[in-house]
């Protein structure tokens, strides 16, 4: 695949190259927020049914990747990976 060609690339470079993602369950960063979205492909998190409840997030939850985006770009951006303690 190109990631010239992939439509869910749109400079995410500019604040998620090489940086630290915790693998764990949906939090919002600002307790006012009901959901969040992934950084690439948009897909849903919260605590409703039909959305994820987990993924991967930047150290402070302010920033998440779903699974599928995590495993298709984590070579590219160099992702440091922490599990959830």
């Amino acid at each position: 695949m190109s990631y010239q060609d992939d439509w869910r690339l749109r400079g995410q470079e500019e604040y998620l190259m090489g940086v630290t993602l915790v693998h764990q369950p949906w939090e919002p960063s600002d307790p006012k927020n009901d959901h969040d979205h992934c950084e690439f492909c948009w897909v849903k998190f919260s605590r409703y049914e039909a959305d994820l409840h987990a993924g991967y997030s930047t150290e402070d939850c302010y920033r998440w990747v779903c699974a599928q985006c995590f495993h298709d770009f984590q070579r590219r951006f160099s992702w440091r990976v922490e599990e959830n303690a």
